[in-house]
Formats: structure tokens, sequence, C-alpha cells
């Protein structure tokens, strides 16, 4: 797929970040090095990864989505629910005049009987399911004009049906209440028997089921809510492949595939497990990929804190944090307006699924203190730039923002 260039709105632009991302691009154009760079402001250090930020899909799902908005002035334009899982975006479109139909859970907030064939309908990054494209080609509205589907969403999609088409089932790696993951298993259940799982816990389970060393019966209790229906693991499973959610943590879903593959070889052989199981490693999001690497890197540096900047309620957000949390401690906020003080910042747990507020957040009594930044891929550079500059506020005598970046400015200019 050729990488082509998008239309993203100035309010979106970035001149920290995304200085320091194209000198990345210029030094290293094949992406081999994952050495996070730094910003030395003195009394304080932002360590940022070599990829982070807004990937191809979501690029691809502003430029249409905002493209729609300024050829149709007239029109009632609506998204089926959040584009992307971002609120700033999503809250610029809303004061654009775009409506959404739905929330991200699926709660009807305006009937699709409502609409007719001279409104507009924006389908989110994440895609939508096959009974919503019917609902609303009934209104006369074409659910393809203005579809902002990620190109690598539609390529699992593909790959399901091309293994469809052999008799295979499909394990689907996501959260089954996920908007991209109610697409896909929509697109696949048309062809195929599906079951969800969540995580490596899940994927054992359904191994042992296969295999025979769980009761048939645990199937319904574990996995009933999210198959298609009459799902038999004994007989759908004796030819099937794992697709996932371009979003979760690329390196679980492989944990999954090989959990799966060996439940497969236990119980077919493996001489014929080519024949059983089918290698779908290749529809993994690269894009996941990078940037769960690169976070990975950055979670290498010595750093006292990381900040993550993103949505609340982005997949892909909560598993950068996820990474980093293992190395020290982790905040995710929504934008600069978390940050109360340096004693004070307010972040989202997802573990407990609430905001927290934690005093003392900020070690100034290190010199200097180094922080981790990164951000999820529905999030704009220039919230990551407004943090940064919220978190410089705290510290006295910091270098100047143009001093810094400076030799990232002529490392661009080297190859102009």
């Amino acid at each position: 797929m050729g990488r082509k260039t998008f239309d993203i709105p100035e309010i979106y632009q970035s001149p920290i970040i995304r200085k320091v991302k194209d000198a990345n691009k210029v030094m290293d154009p094949r992406k081999k090095d994952l050495e996070p760079s730094i910003l030395d402001f003195g009394p304080v250090r932002f360590h940022v990864p070599r990829h982070f930020g807004f990937c191809y899909g979501v690029e691809n799902a502003i430029d249409i989505a905002y493209k729609a908005v300024a050829d149709n002035p007239n029109k009632d334009i609506y998204l089926l629910s959040e584009m992307i899982h971002n609120p700033t975006v999503n809250e610029d479109l809303l004061d654009r005049g775009v409506k959404f139909l739905f929330e991200t859970d699926g709660t009807e907030l305006i009937p699709i009987e409502s609409l007719d064939e001279d409104d507009l309908v924006i389908v989110p990054a994440f895609g939508t399911t096959l009974e919503m494209q019917a609902r609303l080609k009934e209104q006369g509205i074409d659910p393809y004009e203005y579809n902002t589907t990620c190109p690598f969403v539609e390529k699992v999609w593909k790959r399901g049906k091309q293994l469809g088409k052999k008799g295979h089932s499909l394990v689907i790696h996501g959260k089954h209440r996920h908007e991209e993951t109610r697409a896909t298993f929509s697109h696949n259940a048309d062809h195929s028997e599906c079951v969800v799982v969540l995580n490596p816990e899940e994927a054992q389970i359904l191994a042992d089921i296969l295999t025979g060393d769980r009761p048939k019966s645990d199937f319904d209790e574990h996995f009933g809510h999210k198959s298609t229906e009459g799902f038999d693991p004994h007989n759908d499973m004796e030819h099937f492949g794992v697709i996932n959610q371009t979003t979760m943590l690329a390196t679980e879903t492989e944990e999954v595939m090989e959990i799966l593959k060996t439940a497969a070889i236990e119980k077919y052989g493996e001489a014929d497990i080519l024949d059983h199981f089918a290698d779908t490693s290749d529809t993994l999001c690269y894009a996941t990929n990078e940037n769960q690497s690169a976070t990975l890197a950055l979670g290498e540096t010595k750093s006292d804190l990381a900040i993550v900047v993103g949505g609340y309620n982005s997949s892909n957000t909560m598993h950068l944090v996820e990474i980093l949390e293992h190395s020290f401690p982790t905040y995710h906020v929504r934008d600069a307006e978390e940050f109360s003080s340096a004693g004070e910042i307010q972040h989202f747990d997802q573990w407990d699924k609430e905001l927290k507020t934690t005093e003392e957040w900020l070690p100034m009594d290190e010199d200097p203190v180094d922080i981790a930044i990164t951000s999820g891929a529905s999030c704009p550079d220039v919230l990551v730039d407004e943090v940064i500059l919220k978190i410089l506020s705290f510290f006295d005598e910091t270098a100047q923002v143009e001093d810094i970046i400076a030799p990232f400015e002529e490392k661009l200019e080297e190859v102009a």
C-alpha cells in the first residue's frame, strides 16, 4: 500500500513534535532506529519515542471527514459514532455542525429512520457492521460515499473472507463491545463461524476446550455471548485462523495465535497443521506494531515517569499505558487541562475505569526530571506539544523551545 499525502487541518499541526518526527524520518527512512529522542530543557528532559501519534488510518479518516464537511456546506452531515477515539477531533467536528448517530457503545442518539437521501453519513475509522450498512441503504444513503474505515481494518476483513471461502472459522482477538470488533465480527459472520477472545487467558480456555482438557459446556459460559449462534468448538475449529482488532497489543495477538496453534497441533498433529490452522500474522497492523515497539524502547529509558496523551476510550492508547506501567509511574491524560499544578494531576485509570487525582506526581527534587512522553494513534501531535509546554511552565529557567528544536530543523535543512 503506497503512502499517500493527507490534508490535515491546521489546528492539529504541531510546531514541536512534528519537527522531531520529520527529522527522524529523514535520518532513519527505513525505521530501524527505535532510540527515543531527548528534548533537554535543563531542569526537565522529555524522552520522545520514534513512533507515536496519528497513524495512516487516522490521517486517512480525518482527511475524508473534513473534506466531507468542506464539500457539503448545505447538507446535514452525521457521524455513525466517534470517528476516532479522540475527544479533541470529535468535538471539533461537532462544532462544525456534524452530529453523532450513535454512542460508542451502540446506543442510538438519532434514529436512522429520521434521515433521508439528501443527508450524508460518515463511517468511522473502525468501520461498521453489515446490518448498519443495510439500514443506511434503506434510507437512500450510500455508506461508502464518505467511508473513513481504516485500510488496515479492511485488510483484516479481506483476509477473513479469503479464509471463509476455504471453510475456515475465525477467532477474533479483540474487545467484543469495541466498534471495530463489532464491525469485524459482522463482516466475517456473514461467511464464517466466529468467536471473540479478549486475551491470552481466554485463548487458553478456548484451546483447552478444543483439546478436551475442558468440557465443551464451558464454551457457552465464556464465549456464548460473543460467538456466532451454534458455534461448536470441536467441529467449527477443525479449520480456523486468528484475526484481530488492529489496536490490540500485537505481541498479545501473537501469543493468542501461538496458544491456539499449539492446541491445534495437539488435536490434529503437526504434519497437517497448515491445513487446520491458518497463518494470519501478516494481517497485524504495521502502525500498531511500530508504535508498540517504540513504546517498549521508551520503557527502557531511565525516566522518572511517563505521560501518555490520548482519549480515555482509546484502546491503542490504553495499551501504550499498559506497556509503560511496567517501567515507571504512568499517567494517561486527555490533554494539558488535566495538569492542575506541579503538585496535582488528573488521569485515567483503565483498570478501575475511572478518573483519578494524584498529588506530588512530578518529582521536583530530581535534577533533571526525566519524563517519557507519547500519545495514542488517534491523538493530534499538537496536544503533546501543549502537554510539554504546560509541564515546562512548572519549572524555572528552562531552555527556549526554539533552541531545543533547532538541531532537528538543521537535520531537515541538510536534505532540503
